[in-house]
């Protein structure tokens, strides 16, 4: 059995509608979220552009790598897949602690500028 059609007509408005009027969400150009959210995305795209992250990228990778040639492709025992997954696991592992260790020495240079400004400007 077809259901009946309560929806409107085309071009007809309801009284609510007329109500809300033509304002909608969507109509606010320059709202402060909007301007909010470029902010973040320039200062999200700059801080890609950094050297820093550049440099944690490269040591990350280079540290997957070397766990992964570690591993060793001709091995055998268990099957492939199995060996695949448990090398990629150590990869990511081991990238995630040369970030870890890189950042620490970012970090640790950080503090000791400061402290030698803080220094100079005292004496």
């Amino acid at each position: 059995m077809a259901k009946k059609a309560t929806g409107k007509a085309k071009g007809e408005r309801r009284s609510s509608d007329r109500r809300k009027g033509d304002r909608r969400k969507g109509d606010r150009r320059s709202s402060g979220k909007a301007r909010r959210g470029s902010q973040a995305g320039e200062a999200f795209v700059a801080l890609l552009q950094s050297p820093l992250v550049a440099d944690l990228v490269a040591v990350a990778a280079t540290a997957a790598l070397a766990a992964l040639a570690q591993e060793g492709f001709g091995k055998s025992g268990a099957p492939a897949g199995e060996r695949a997954g448990k090398a990629v696991k150590r990869a990511g592992k081991a990238a995630a602690d040369a970030v870890g260790r890189r950042l620490t020495e970012e970090i640790a240079e950080i503090k000791q500028a400061a402290k030698a400004a803080k220094a100079a400007a005292k004496g």
